[in-house]
Order: structure tokens, then C-alpha cells, then sequence
């Protein structure tokens, strides 16, 4: 299955997971731009999965519909 995806970034890893688990949004307290690009990374990773995961179970969906309606494989 193609894959389609909303943002392409070269992963770099500069922050540790520990450091970006611990920050909180807030209106307190502004992210570096290195949290927010590594927060945004990982928003368009989940984002792009379950784009793949519904894309998948729409064409599923479809394929069993024919599939009752006609009796064939699609």
C-alpha cells in the first residue's frame, strides 16, 4: 500500500526521550524549537499511521461489500 505522508523530516535525535516526556505544554512555558520540531515529528509519525490503518480498513470494506454483492473476489 502506498504510503502517503503530511510531513517529512529527517529524524535527529538531540534531546533525549526522557527530556521531550517531560515537557508540558503550557502557557508558562515556551518549547525550544528543537522540542517542538521533535513533538511535531512524532504528531505526523501517529498521524501518517492511522491515515494507513483507515486507508487499509476503507479498501477492506469496500472489498468485502463487492464481495457480498457479487459473490467474487475484487
Amino acid at each position: 500500500m502506498k504510503k502517503h505522508y503530511f510531513c517529512r523530516v529527517k529524524r535527529q535525535k538531540a534531546m533525549s526521550e526522557k527530556e521531550i516526556n517531560a515537557y508540558r505544554l503550557t502557557s508558562l512555558e515556551e518549547p525550544t524549537d528543537e522540542m517542538l520540531a521533535y513533538i511535531m515529528r512524532e504528531v505526523a509519525e501517529e498521524a501518517n499511521q492511522k491515515y494507513d490503518e483507515a486507508l487499509e480498513r476503507y479498501f477492506n470494506e469496500i472489498k468485502e461489500l463487492y464481495k457480498k454483492q457479487y459473490g467474487k473476489k475484487a
